[in-house]
């Protein structure tokens, strides 16, 4: 099942499956990948309701965290790169070595990091915007530049 809502970063599909949040996609939406049906559209699932309800929250700035069964699909790797963005707090950042450094790898796996970063299929929810450069600067996000320093702009707004 699927939804489709607004937001300051442009339309969102959500994607869930199993009872869980399975994606969310940034507009323009793809076709859906061989072998991954969407289903249909089922804007009253409760499930995606709930989502699209947290998400309104989270850019109105009255949520900093989600409560919500979430179920990314990666390898080993991706899926413990992925706990570990969920670490980072609402309104901070963390750099790809960082992250690396807390799976207990060394600086060069920062690119596996980045890698994993910007395969993660639940953007906003897994916060892959809250990862930066070490040296603090903006780098690479799946949603585009634009949309990265959007959201982490709200996130600052929000604290304030």
């Amino acid at each position: 099942m699927w939804t489709v809502m607004d937001s300051p970063v442009g339309e969102l599909r959500i994607i869930e499956r199993g009872g869980s949040v399975s994606q969310i996609e940034f507009s323009p939406f793809r076709p859906p990948a061989a072998g991954r049906p969407m289903g249909e559209r089922q804007d009253d699932h409760p499930v995606l309701v709930e989502t699209v309800r947290q998400l309104a929250a989270y850019f109105a700035g009255e949520r900093t965290e989600f409560d919500l069964p979430l179920a990314p699909v990666g390898t080993e790797f991706q899926q413990r790169v992925w706990k570990e963005l969920v670490e980072i707090p609402h309104g901070q950042t963390a750099s790809y070595g960082e992250i690396a450094h807390r799976l207990g790898h060394t600086n060069a796996a920062s690119r596996a990091v980045g890698t994993a970063n910007g395969r993660n299929p639940i953007p906003i929810v897994i916060p892959c915007h809250r990862v930066i450069g070490a040296d603090g600067t903006l780098t690479g996000y799946a949603g585009g530049m634009e949309r990265k320093q959007t959201l982490l702009d709200l996130e600052q707004d929000s604290l304030f």
